[in-house]
Formats: structure tokens, sequence, C-alpha cells
């Protein structure tokens, strides 16, 4: 692809997400429809995905970016129903998907279904979790989805060469396919192992915060490529190694930490944004070539492919959610009564995505003995029309699903005094430090810089007691509230006179950005706070 369209690819999309931001639609899904409104206009440039580029370039940090902002003490809890979904689901969707589509289809070969249900099998998470945060879903779904996202293209990605060895002629047995999705599971979680040892190393080791980050980037691309290399699943090495590496990251240096959180967002942001547009902009591609599927026929079959999705994963859903309660004593006394909303949201959040179009581009052209891929244009179409399918009836309806059932939402209270309660007990081990310190002769520090690191420790003990304080009736603000608003201020003062002392020449420019950099810093430790 040349520079420009590629250009214009990621400014639009940056600006449509931008612009999601003010309006009460998931930014994936109106992403999804400026797609497919621009792949129409006059001038537009062909984007046709590449496999190639997708599955190893853009799907490693999407998932990295997931795992590492993922729980490992929450997936932990949840494994059982996130590897029914992310295992189970995905391989009884293919097999379910594939036989149906086979006899709805006249003279299309179960192998070719086959490869149409491992295509379409898993559900893309950036779009159901993006939805269930905005609409503050309950927590567990929210890991359930997560953690089914994260693993369910490794399975697609496996079963799809199983499949698609048989479609072309190459032949695979039962005991084939499960070799290897054995070898490619197995493989995958021990490759993601082996190389979280000696990357966590230099993350706690290196001392350049540049250089960290560099690394950080580096990870997921090296992972998905070691793994690959030895034909195990890239997809569960990168997850591996992001969900290890997520829940050590407190042994990293605070500046990495700071660095690597603004660097991830805008990479996630972007990717995010282009993937999403990328779907919309498939159309004009999908359609070409579809021959004698053309017509009312394939909208016909477009429909029913996707009722049968649909349709599919509650088939799923509901026995995985209650059968294991009723086979096991230990998870009924484990694990409250479910009841029937939270299954129908999970079924309901099945949203298909990019990886989804990038397995089916991937599909070759011809067989091993030269022919045609068999209606290689239909799965194509089929593939496209689910995942636009999914995004839209079931994307637009899921806030509204969620308000009608009216799930309970996280308590804002109780996560702010849980909170509170952490930050005293931290205070008062800090208090105990610092006591401890000061009580050592070989430690001098004047009794001004002592009040202030006290000072600063109270602070941060009130601040969130504060948040749950009553406000100022003028302001509307806490005091927690007002005093960020001060702080700001000051600032912002502080900042003026520094660059009319840089204009009048009584200071140099490295010298601005020395006390701009400070200046930042304390805003941005400011302005964190307020987000949370």
């Amino acid at each position: 692809m040349e520079a420009l369209p590629l250009l214009v690819l990621v400014a639009g999309s940056a600006a449509v997400a931008g612009a999601a931001r003010r309006t009460p639609v998931p930014a994936p899904l109106l992403l999804v429809a400026a797609g497919l409104l621009v792949s129409y206009l006059p001038g537009v440039p062909q984007y046709e995905l590449d496999p190639h580029i997708v599955l190893p370039l853009l799907l490693p940090p999407l998932l990295y970016t997931a795992g590492v902002e993922s729980s490992y003490l929450d997936l932990r809890a949840n494994w059982r129903p996130v590897l029914l979904l992310s295992v189970g689901y995905v391989l009884f969707a293919t097999l379910v998907v594939g036989w149906a589509v086979h006899l709805l289809v006249p003279g299309l070969p179960l192998t070719a279904a086959l490869v149409l249900g491992a295509v379409i099998a898993p559900p893309d998470a950036v779009a159901a979790t993006a939805i269930a945060r905005r609409v503050g879903l309950p927590s567990r779904i929210t890991t359930i989805l997560q953690g089914e996202s994260l693993v369910n293209d490794a399975t697609a990605i496996t079963a799809y060469k199983v499949a698609l060895a048989a479609a072309v002629g190459e032949g695979a047995s039962w005991g084939e396919g499960i070799g290897e999705f054995a070898l490619a599971a197995v493989g995958g979680v021990g490759v993601g192992l082996v190389l979280m040892v000696p990357m966590h190393w230099l993350r706690t080791h290196l001392r350049e915060a540049l250089l960290q980050n560099t690394l950080s980037l580096l990870i997921p691309f090296v992972a998905y490529a070691a793994a690959e290399e030895v034909h195990a699943s890239g997809v569960l090495a990168v997850v591996v190694v992001a969900v290890c590496l997520g829940h050590r990251s407190w042994q990293v240096d605070f500046a990495t930490r700071l660095q690597e959180a603004a660097v991830w967002r805008m990479v996630a942001f972007v990717l995010e944004s282009a993937v999403f547009a990328l779907i919309g902009l498939q159309l004009p591609v999908v359609l070409r070539d579809l021959g004698e599927y053309e017509g009312v026929r394939a909208l016909w079959y477009a429909v029913a492919v996707f009722l049968i999705v649909v349709a599919t994963r509650f088939v799923w859903v509901y026995p995985a959610t209650y059968l294991p309660r009723m086979l096991s004593r230990r998870i009924r006394e484990r694990e409250t009564d479910t009841g029937w909303t939270r299954p129908l949201i999970v079924g309901w959040a099945g949203m298909r995505g990019v990886v989804s179009l990038a397995i089916a581009f991937s599909i070759p052209l011809t067989v091993d003995n030269g022919d045609d891929f068999p209606a290689r244009n239909l799965v194509l179409f089929l593939t496209f029309t689910t995942v636009i399918g999914t995004l839209v009836v079931q994307g637009l309806s899921l806030p509204a699903l969620i308000g009608w059932l009216k799930l309970p939402r996280r308590d804002v209270r109780a996560d702010t005094l849980a909170e509170a309660q952490a930050q005293s007990e931290a205070s008062t081990a800090a208090q105990r430090r610092l006591d401890g310190l000061l009580a050592d002769e070989g430690n001098s520090l004047p009794p001004p810089l002592a009040d202030r690191l006290r000072a600063v420790l109270e602070r941060r003990r009130n601040s969130v007691w504060e948040r749950l304080g009553a406000v100022d009736a003028t302001t509307g603000e806490s005091a927690d509230d007002t005093y960020r608003r001060f702080a700001r201020e000051m600032i912002a003062a502080e900042r003026e006179v520094f660059v009319r002392l840089r204009d009048e020449r009584r200071i140099d420019d490295e010298m601005l950005r020395t006390l701009l950099r400070r200046l930042d810093l304390e805003e941005a430790a400011a302005y964190r706070e307020e987000e949370v």
C-alpha cells in the first residue's frame, strides 16, 4: 500500500473514533459504518486486507495491550468459563456452523463449509469489551469476555488450518488435527512462559526508560514470531507474555510505566480505529466476482448464516453455564447463582471482527489439483456479512439490552471506600518507614523537608476520603476537586512565567524544557488522580 492512502486511513479512522466519543454510538460501530459509506466514494483507493499484515503485525500489539490490561487473578478465578468459551465454543461453532452451511448451500463441500465455520467462530472482544466498559457491565462478565478473546483466536486459527488442509486436498485425520491443536496450544504457552523470564528481567534491569519502552514495543512481535517459527500458536505466546508481564508490572521503574502507558494507549487507539475502519472498507472487495451467488440468493445465505451463528452461541453458552453447576457440588458452593441474565449478555456479546476477515482473505485461490477453491468468494462474502451483522445488530442493541435487564452496576461508592481503606493502610506503612528513617542517626534531613514529606503523605491519605464527602453548594466540587483545580491554576501561572522569561532571553530553551517537564509531571499526577 502506498504511503498517502495509509496516512489517510489512519488519520480518517482516528478522526471518526474521536468524534464517536461525543456520541452515544460505540466507536467500533461508527468506524465500520464510516468505512462502509466511504468505500463507494469516488477516488477512494481500494483497501484490501492482507492476512500477512493483519495477523503478524496488527494482531500481536492488540492482543498485548488487552493482555497487559487484564487481571491474571481474575482470569485464574474464571478459568473454567473462559476456556469453555475460548476453546469449547469455538470448536463447537466451527462444526455446527460448518455443517449447517454445508446443508444450506447446494454443492458446497463439507470441508469448505468447515473452513467458513472456523473463520467466523471466534468473537472479537475489542468491540464487546469496549461496549461492556462503556455501559458498566459487572466486572466478572467483562473478565470472561476479555479472557475469551485472548485465547479464542488461537483456537480458531488452528481449527482453520486443519479444515483448510482437508479442503485443499492435503488430508487431515482427526488424530492429526488433535495433534496440531495440542502442539499449537502447548507450544504457544511454553514459548510465552520461556520468553516471559528474560523479558521481565530486562524490563527490571534496564535503567533507561526509552530502552525499556522500545523493548515493550518489540515484545508482542518477538513472542508471536518465535512461536510461529516452531509451529506453535503465536497468539497464545503473546497472551501469556502479556498477562505475566502485566501482573508483575509493579516491579518496573516508574518512569517506564508512565511512558509505557501513554505509548500503548496511543498504539491501541490507532490500531483499533484503523482495524474497524478496514472492516467497512472491504465491501467492494467481497462483492466482487460473487458469480452465481449474487443477488437475493446471496442475501438469503447471509441472513441464514448470521442467525445460525447467533443461535449457536446461545446453544453453547447456557449449557456451559449450568451443566458444571449441576454436576459439581464444589462449583455450586463456590459460585453464586448466575440466573439467566448474565448468560444472555455473554451470548449476545458475540460480535465478530477483523481476525475473521483476515483469516478469510488468507484462503488460497486454488486447491492442490489446480482447481479453484470451492465457493471462495461466497465464503468471503458470508464472513463479511456475519462480521457486519454481529457488529451492527448485536453491537447497537447490547447497551439497550443491558439497560433493560437492569444488571447491577459497579458500586462507585463501595469502590471508593475500598480505595480509601487501601490508601490508609499504605500510608500507615509509609509513615512507619519515614519515622524509622528519620530516627536513624545516619540520615540527616532538615525539619521543613521532613514536614513536607509528612504533608504529602497526609494529602494522599485524605484525598480519597474527600471524594466520599459532601460537595460545595456553589461550585459542585468536593474539597479534593477544588484542591486539584487550584493546583492546575498554580501550575499554569508558573508555566506562563517560565515562557515569559524565555522570551525575554533570561533563560534559554533547554532550561525552559527542563522546568516545563517538572511542571508537566506534577500536572500529570493531578490528572491521573482526577481520572480515577
